[in-house]
């Protein structure tokens, strides 16, 4: 196995460990983080499998120095990674920030745990989905991704990885400590088999490039540091030079640029599953590890006579809006549960604008929700519905 980088074949492993495989069948060759439960063994995995593909892997002091790592090496035109959670995620934000503003490409898994403060290390919750969406300051727009299995802890961090790079910013995986630390079947397929999407370099001679000057899709092409273009970045508000200009109207164009590139593209970004919809009066909304506990209580539910179908989430961020309204319009009910105490469910109610019955099945954090306490929402919803 030493040299490659796309393991093809089949295998026992867990999630942590899947999403370490998918990094590098996606190209990626740096990465940097700080040891924390329960990522940890994506950090572990990645120490030994780098170097045997050329790549870097750099243990930092902390998960400030791990993020700013990152952009640097993403800068130099190596696709990027590091891996947290929940403390790590927190000091991670004023970083994610800047890659935001800068417009660099990179992912970072979260695979989530108990909190806050130190909580509950090693055992499951899905607590920072907000944070994900508005940890750093200021106006921005955010990929967020949420496998449910260690084979889409593999497929989706290849995922984020194309998708950092065609819209030119840090892409979230949120996992969580069930998804990153159980262990099941994942397949590799060939190394032709996988999408890898490139960095789009600029076609202009460097006396006419402008590191953040659009493209007809939204996206500025980006340079790495050493291709002999002019280069300034920073995280001043900055002209499409990169230059630091400290005014309204240059404050207005930015933001209208990082945040426009993902709205007006939500439709190609945003993902889900519909299952047993088709007749179905209540739609159990989830994501993550409470997608398995979801299509448990779907097929209970089925079982007693109840059309209960199933939305199941594969990216969080940004928030599939449309399809909720139009599916609040059909159906009577909408449940969602959450390994938090209602986060993901101010957004359903926000989506389904009271066109239906909306009902959290909520969890502190330390277990998984049970498919009965799922079947038992549905019940109440529709009787209240």
């Amino acid at each position: 196995m030493a040299g490659k980088a796309v393991l093809t074949g089949t295998y026992f492993m867990n999630g942590d460990e899947a999403c370490c495989e998918g990094a590098l069948a996606v190209g990626c060759r740096f990465f940097a983080g700080y040891p924390i439960t329960p990522a940890t063994e994506v950090a572990e995995r990645m120490s030994w499998r780098l170097p045997e593909v050329g790549g870097i892997y750099i243990q930092m002091e902390d998960e400030l120095a791990s993020m700013a790592a990152i952009l640097g090496a993403s800068w130099g035109g190596v696709k990027a990674m590091t891996s947290t959670s929940g403390p790590g995620f927190s000091l991670m934000m004023e970083n994610i920030g800047l890659g935001l503003c800068t417009e660099t490409p990179c992912v970072v898994c979260n695979v989530q745990r108990a909190g806050p403060s130190t909580g509950l290390p090693t055992l499951v919750a899905q607590g920072d989905m907000m944070q994900a969406r508005w940890g750093a300051h200021g106006h921005y727009e955010i990929i967020a991704i949420v496998p449910s299995s260690p084979q889409e802890m593999f497929d989706f961090t290849i995922r984020a990885f194309n998708l950092s790079e065609q819209y030119r910013l840090p892409v979230l995986i949120m996992a969580d400590e069930v998804v990153g630390h159980m262990n099941e079947r994942v397949v590799i397929p060939p190394a032709d088999q996988i999408q890898v999407v490139s960095r789009k370099k600029p076609s202009v001679p460097p006396d006419q490039y402008r590191p953040y000057q659009p493209g007809p899709d939204g996206v500025a092409p980006m340079a790495d540091f050493g291709d002999g273009y002019h280069m300034h970045v920073t995280g001043l508000t900055h002209d499409e030079r990169g230059y630091p200009v400290m005014d309204a109207a240059t404050q207005e164009q930015m933001i209208n640029r990082i945040v426009s590139k993902i709205r007006d593209h939500a439709h190609q970004i945003i993902s889900y599953d519909a299952i047993a919809m088709d007749d179905a009066e209540a739609a159990v909304v989830a994501y993550g590890i409470s997608v398995r506990s979801a299509r448990r209580a779907v097929a209970e539910a089925r079982g007693r006579g109840i059309r209960a179908g199933l939305i199941k989430l594969n990216t969080v961020w940004p928030f599939p809006e449309e399809m909720i309204r139009d599916l609040a319009g059909r159906v009577r009910a909408l449940v969602m549960p959450e390994i938090n105490l209602g986060q993901m469910v101010r957004e359903l109610e926000r989506a389904a604008a009271g066109r239906c019955r909306v009902r959290l099945v909520p969890h502190a954090g330390g277990s998984i929700i049970r498919p009965g306490a799922i079947v038992q929402a549905v019940e109440s919803a529709l009787k209240e519905a």
